[in-house]
């Protein structure tokens, strides 16, 4: 199944710039996208609608990852996949070029939160994305599915097209 994820060019910059703010105590920022689905003629078709910044209270400090959030940042994030019946895709930035890759505690973690959004919105496909300077890579578990499946495309409408494209 291809998954394409779509969202604005605007909407990227403002999800860049939230990420690469210097926080107190954490490493990385994180994020969550609001997102609308279609199926389209060959898979899904992801549309982000919404940013969620998280706050800086609302990291947690913890020296074995980059960042990590607490209950008051994923409730926020349940809330607006409740509210709005949006999938929500939680995002972080790698600060280079190229591919960027999700670490180890990225996947074992994700593997553990990304199903919790099935339980106010359980026809929804959720995931998270990466970002770097010039490319993303994300992952989507899809409703009915064990396992996540991988982004194919992600890219940046506007005035500019931008395709931040993973490596195949």
């Amino acid at each position: 199944m291809n998954i394409h994820f779509k969202l604005t060019s605007r909407q990227l910059q403002l999800v860049l710039s939230d990420l690469q703010r210097p926080h107190p105590h954490a490493a990385e920022r994180l994020g969550f996208l609001g997102c609308r689905v279609s199926q389209s003629t060959d898979g899904l078709l992801i549309l982000g609608t919404s940013y969620i910044a998280v706050p800086d209270h609302q990291y947690v400090e913890d020296d074995d990852a980059g960042c990590v959030f607490d209950a008051q940042a994923m409730r926020s994030a349940m809330q607006q996949s409740l509210s709005h019946n949006e999938s929500i895709f939680h995002v972080h930035f790698h600060g280079h070029k190229g591919v960027p890759s999700f670490s180890r505690t990225d996947l074992r973690e994700s593997a553990a939160y990304v199903p919790d959004f099935w339980h106010v919105t359980p026809q929804l496909p959720h995931g998270t994305l990466v970002l770097s300077l010039t490319h993303a890579a994300g992952l989507c578990w899809y409703p009915g599915r064990n396992n996540p499946l991988p982004i194919t495309d992600v890219t940046a409408v506007g005035s500019q097209m931008l395709r931040l494209r993973r490596s195949r």
